[in-house]
């Protein structure tokens, strides 16, 4: 296992120690949290729905199959290899422009989460305890 390196002849405050590298042992971090300027709380982040990530991959299968044929086509009329390779390559990069982003067209049907009085109301099921199963031989 390799030493730890340790800097700590830093005297400005703002420039952080570093009191290990490549040890097992994960940092101490401070027991309050801080906000990170540029970064988005978590409340204020919103995921694609689940409607939204299948309408983005229906149009994702759509647009690659349509660029596929059309790059077939272009080629074989042009004898181009290099040029049907091209227009697969420029659909491929519009189609990943188009379906990764998380566009507001794919935010129409956002989740609506439950309340945490709602959820003190309807307790979480609990799993019910089964034994373990007898095998039963034929004889």
């Amino acid at each position: 296992m390799r030493q730890p390196l340790c800097f700590s002849s830093s005297s400005d405050a703002k420039t952080p120690k570093l009191d290990y590298i490549f040890s097992s042992a994960p940092p101490k971090q401070a027991a309050t949290k801080t906000a990170r300027p540029g970064v988005r709380s978590q409340s204020s982040f919103q995921v694609m729905d689940w409607q939204g990530q299948k309408l983005a991959e229906q149009l994702m299968q759509l647009m690659l199959i349509f660029f596929a044929v059309a790059a077939f086509i272009t080629g074989y009329v042009l004898g181009s290899f290099q040029t049907m390779l091209l227009v697969y390559a420029s659909g491929v990069v519009l189609t990943s422009l188009i379906t990764i982003p998380n566009w507001p067209l794919f935010n129409r049907h956002p989740l609506h989460w439950l309340d945490q009085s709602e959820v003190e109301k309807h307790p979480k099921p609990q799993p019910a305890a089964f034994g373990p199963k007898k095998k039963v031989s034929k004889k």
